[in-house]
């Protein structure tokens, strides 16, 4: 018996199959099915019932994990407490909103790479609901998102939101929003299901509404003078300077854009969780 073997045992045990335990370790399925049997071997006891819709437990199987749980929180632990985290190696996956990258991102990034320079990166940007797919899938081990997610394996911790304001083209008549465009987010996301059913309630059903998935192309398109919407008062500063951009007040804004850093808690990942730290106090900053 070995630690590989073990935690190849708990990736299959918490996955539920040997496919996916593969996936996530970057490791063939033969040779998880390999560690697996030593496993099995080493102890003389059957730890899987295999079927064709994947795994299960066997009674001494259950019993394993729990150990094997403790073991490596105690090694999370260590690595978080103990050791150097400039040695921290391997593949870090970071999910963010383009709402998150077109602000205090790259100031996170260059936190990150700071204090974990041996950490390779893969960087994604999507709307919310993509991330939190990505994420509970552990396809990311840490996202900012319009959070937070209700899964007792995530943990979330809570990030400054993003004021929003109603803007229009520079030198533009204020807008009535039955004649303009309203500028709005992807269809699939919150902000939109609600931006959509407050102009309702006020404006009845008549009010056109073009979502888009790109924040920054929503910009454009209001500076083009296409239509109006509301952009996190933040993001449109640069523009508001340059001329392109003017703030203007209806009378009422919509909800504040409201973040976190997620990630997979279960098992603990004290890498994320430092990360999720840093991205608190870079976003704080900022």
């Amino acid at each position: 018996m070995n630690l590989d073997q073990l935690r190849t045992f708990l990736w299959v045990a918490r996955l539920g199959g040997v496919r996916r335990a593969s996936e996530q370790m970057n490791v063939s399925q033969p040779a998880v099915s390999a560690r697996l049997q030593a496993l099995e071997d080493s102890l003389r006891v059957r730890l899987l019932d295999r079927t064709t819709r994947g795994v299960s437990l066997t009674r001494e199987g259950e019993l394993l994990r729990g150990y094997a749980e403790q073991m490596f929180f105690v090694q999370q632990e260590i690595l978080q407490r103990v050791a150097d985290r400039s040695g921290a190696t391997g593949l870090f996956r970071v999910g963010a909103s383009e709402t998150v990258a077109e602000s205090w991102l790259p100031q996170f990034l260059k936190r990150l790479s700071a204090e974990f320079p041996r950490l390779d990166l893969e960087l994604t940007v999507d709307i919310s609901v993509n991330l939190r797919e990505a994420l509970l899938a552990r396809q990311l081990d840490l996202a900012f998102l319009m959070g937070p997610i209700s899964e007792f394996s995530v943990a979330n911790t809570d990030l400054p939101e993003f004021a929003l304001g109603w803007y229009r083209a520079a030198g533009t008549e204020t807008a009535d929003f039955l004649s303009s465009p309203v500028i709005s987010y992807a269809r699939n996301t919150r902000p939109y299901r609600e931006l959509v059913a407050e102009l309702g309630k006020r404006y009845g059903p008549k009010v056109r509404i073009y979502s888009c998935a790109s924040l920054s192309a929503s910009m454009q398109m209001i500076a083009s003078g296409i239509g109006v919407g509301p952009v996190p008062i933040a993001l449109a500063r640069e523009r508001v300077a340059a001329g392109q951009l003017e703030r203007f007040d209806p009378g009422w804004t919509p909800a504040p854009l409201r973040f976190t850093a997620s990630w997979v808690a279960d098992p603990h990942n004290s890498l994320a969780e430092r990360c999720a730290e840093l991205a608190q106090a870079v976003a704080e900053d900022w």
